[in-house]
């Protein structure tokens, strides 16, 4: 994966979703497939100049995402994403509608979404 990732640290975009962002599109468009093995959290520290902490981060987003799998021993995965099936999608479209109605951002929809979710 060396050189996958690229961090610009001047931009307004911080470095742990920088990371999160392009190994997401990466998985997405296929570059990264099923099963291939992700570097270390401090493997990919040290290569882009972070704080392990920040690639954890990362990481761990990737994980709540369903896109990485992690296992001690086995490291971090990709993991092929599942198929949304066309009612989840249209109830995530109807989501989008009506919190845009009400004004609401992203962020408060996600969390209204996430409130919903039993834990």
């Amino acid at each position: 994966m060396s050189g996958l990732v690229a961090i610009d640290a001047g931009g307004r975009v911080p470095p742990f979703e920088q990371v999160r962002s392009q190994i997401a599109a990466q998985i997405t468009a296929g570059y990264l497939v099923d099963g291939e093995r992700l570097p270390s959290v401090r493997g990919l520290a040290d290569e882009l100049g972070l704080a392990a902490g920040t690639v954890a981060r990362a990481y761990q987003l990737l994980e709540e995402a369903g896109l990485v799998q992690t296992a001690r021993g086995a490291g971090t995965r990709v993991i092929r994403p599942a198929e949304v099936p066309p009612a989840v999608t249209g109830a995530a479209r109807a989501l989008v509608l009506a919190a845009r109605e009400a004004g609401l951002s992203a962020d408060q929809a996600a969390a209204a979404l996430r409130a919903e979710w039993p834990a």
